[in-house]
């Protein structure tokens, strides 16, 4: 199912994760009418696009491209939400990298969450939605955070007893909530993948 993007007025990029220069195998038209696309996936929302590119721009995978609002896009004659599972095999495989580089780039970002993370339900934490965290080790963080907040993944690590390479920890459930489409609850992957 893809949904087609609205013109957001904040400035949206996307990181390429993979080109396909003569167009999707499943395109039942002649090669030489098959457009160039890629996919790509936005560093704010984790959104997954496919982008059919002017037929002379050149764009490598990692590439950051723009994709909102649409005055500000360049070489881009089409845009258009998909889902994972429409993804090519080469962006499926690419994924993994470019998220654990947006949090790698944008570590306050993240460390923020386990700073601000709040309950659910009476029952349910943001935090135990990360894969590994129960309710010990999300207890040792929220006491650790009461003291101070974290302003590390580094610190994070080193304070909370237990709790091992948070950042990976994030990585696992942004993809997880990228691949899963019927997942009741969503903190970093916009809800309307």
């Amino acid at each position: 199912m893809s949904h087609a993007t609205g013109d957001e007025s904040t400035l949206r990029r996307a990181v390429v994760l993979d080109t396909l220069p003569h167009g999707r195998s499943d395109d039942d038209r002649p090669q030489y009418q098959k457009p160039p696309l890629a996919y790509a996936v936005a560093e704010d929302d984790f959104r997954l696009y496919e982008i059919v590119f002017e037929e002379d721009a050149e764009v490598s995978i990692g590439d950051r491209v723009t994709v909102a609002p649409a005055d500000e896009r360049v070489a881009i004659d089409e845009l258009k939400r998909v889902e994972y599972g429409d993804l090519s095999g080469g962006a499926q495989s690419e994924l993994e990298y470019v998220v654990e580089d947006v949090v790698e780039e944008n570590p306050q970002r993240f460390v923020d969450f386990y700073n601000e993370a709040q309950p659910i339900t009476l029952r349910l934490h943001q935090l135990n939605l990360l894969p590994g965290i129960g309710k010990k080790l999300r207890n040792s963080i929220l006491d650790e955070r009461k003291r101070k907040p974290f302003e590390s993944f580094e610190e994070l690590e080193e304070r909370v007893s237990g709790l091992h390479d948070p950042d990976e920890v994030l990585v696992e459930r942004i993809i997880e909530e990228i691949r899963e489409d019927d997942l009741k609850y969503r903190t970093f992957v916009d809800a309307d993948q």
